[in-house]
């Protein structure tokens, strides 16, 4: 009985199976986990979508910006992007049962001695605090207003957490924080624009892991996004984007042991991150 982490898949569903068949994933024993962006940029978003979800409990994904972008889109909140690649869910005559399943996912997930986020966690954050704000925005989310929450969730303000933010801008900046920063101030003010590795950092900004005094220390972190910064193994942060979706690698992660395994990838991004 083994559980894995896997990497942003974004529509790349032949890879994903056979990173499966490496790992020889047994979805009665095993648990796969998934970082987020399970859809968009790569070419078989469909499918990925529909595997996953056979996968039953056997499966734990949480929330990437991709994965909400599909949703504020099949709102009619934005437009699709040229390099968007989920036209087959949405032209799908299962299209609904689709996007609902969608809506429960997780932003967050504790477990197994793991916390696991698409993008990362502000430093004033512990893990139990996050869980609460995550919690938040599930909810509405997952509720019959989540057109309300799908509506305004664009945009890049506010910057940083305040604990008397509240309504769409506290919506905004937990779900911010949980998957769209890679860079943040020592006390938390986020960037969206730096898309490189940890290199040439706007002044006064770092990686959010590297804040210092950051209150989620302590509980190794997952997490993906950031395909520039590639694999990262640490004591206390994990990241599992290799960026299988432009050519390079799909990753998974044994929690048991941490042996990491890989498969190779076709290049078919489209479009930025």
């Amino acid at each position: 009985m083994a559980t894995y982490a896997i990497g942003d898949v974004q529509g790349c569903y032949d890879a994903l199976r056979r990173l499966l068949d490496i790992v020889r994933f047994d979805p009665p024993r095993d648990s796969v986990w998934f970082v987020g962006d399970l859809v968009n940029r790569g070419p078989q978003s469909l499918e990925t979508l529909r595997f996953i979800i056979s996968l039953g409990g056997a499966a734990v994904p949480v929330l990437g910006n991709h994965d909400l972008h599909l949703l504020v889109a099949a709102s009619g909140h934005t437009k699709v992007h040229r390099g968007d690649t989920f036209d087959d869910i949405l032209r799908a005559p299962d299209r609904e049962q689709l996007l609902h399943w969608l809506r429960q996912q997780k932003l967050m997930h504790v477990d197994k001695g793991y916390a696991m986020v698409h993008a990362g966690l502000l430093p004033q954050w512990t893990i139990a605090r996050a869980q609460t704000l995550a919690l938040e925005a599930e909810t509405v989310l997952r509720g019959a207003n989540h057109d309300d929450f799908l509506r305004p969730l664009y945009g890049n303000l506010p910057s940083r957490w305040r604990d008397d933010l509240s309504g769409d801008d506290r919506q905004r900046v937990i779900v911010n924080a949980m998957t769209r920063m890679r860079l943040c101030t020592a006390d938390g003010e986020m960037e969206f624009h730096h898309k490189l590795g940890p290199v040439d950092m706007p002044p006064g900004f770092m990686p959010w892991y590297e804040a210092p005094d950051r209150a989620s220390r302590g509980t190794p972190i997952l997490f993906g996004h950031w395909a520039a910064l590639g694999v990262l193994l640490r004591d206390d942060v994990i990241g599992l984007d290799s960026g299988c979706v432009w050519g390079r690698k799909l990753t998974a992660l044994r929690l048991e042991d941490r042996r990491t395994f890989q498969c190779g990838c076709t290049r078919t991004g489209v479009g930025g991150d």
